[in-house]
């Protein structure tokens, strides 16, 4: 058995005795590759890690920036309370589409919010608004503005809440400082902002599985 077929096996295992695709969840999925999204969607057991980061958090609001089919989505606003609120940017109206379902079949709609548009566009009309500082910001949209994302996350936030950042290792393409590759560099700029910022503590993770070789970073926001 080679690498990857360890990996996937491993995934399998964990998948199947604590984080298994239940109707829902399975239903998003499927919804999301009939309509012909992107199969970039975080794993079953990278969404119970979510959920299980948000709990922890005890959050009552969440901003994703990224919905693509709202798989991702599903497993965070199921970690609200029933007057929490999920706040999800996506680009695509096709993809926004997709994930409005699902989210509404998960019974999840009245908690959860998409907003279509380029998040950098939506970001500062949210930030408009003034709503009350997000517990957990997920991030995981293009690469290229990662650290843009960050940046307005620490706009959108207080002190004890949580930054996810998704796909941060880029089949270990990450270290590649010299790359021309606008995903690597969104990245770099984003991991080198989380380390030297002083409102942030953070620490990334690589992490091999059914999508291959990736990972998460994570920083608390320290004031």
């Amino acid at each position: 058995m080679d690498e990857s077929q360890i990996w996937d096996t491993v995934d399998a295992y964990f998948t199947t005795h604590l984080a298994p695709d239940d109707e829902v969840t399975a239903a998003a999925l499927r919804d999301s590759e009939t309509a012909g999204l992107p199969p970039v969607n975080v794993t079953a057991n990278q969404g119970k890690l979510l959920q299980l980061l948000a709990e922890i958090q005890g959050a009552r609001t969440v901003l994703e920036i990224g919905t693509l089919g709202g798989y991702s989505t599903i497993w965070l606003a199921r970690a609200l309370p029933a007057d929490g609120r999920l706040v999800s940017l996506e680009y695509s109206p096709k993809h926004a589409e997709v994930a409005v379902r699902n989210i509404a079949r998960a019974g999840l709609d009245e908690r959860v919010e998409v907003r279509v548009g380029a998040a950098l566009d939506s970001l500062p009309l949210l930030a408009d608004e003034h709503p009350p500082p997000f517990d957990l910001v997920f991030i995981d949209a293009d690469k290229a503005n990662n650290a843009h994302y960050v940046e307005w996350a620490l706009r959108l936030t207080r002190a004890g809440s949580l930054i996810v950042v998704d796909n941060v290792v880029r089949d270990g393409r990450v270290v590649d400082a010299d790359g021309g590759a606008e995903d690597v560099r969104g990245t770099r700029e984003a991991l080198e902002l989380i380390g030297a910022h002083p409102r942030l503590s953070g620490t990334a993770i690589q992490m091999v599985g059914a999508k291959g070789y990736d990972g998460f970073a994570l920083a608390r926001v320290l004031a």
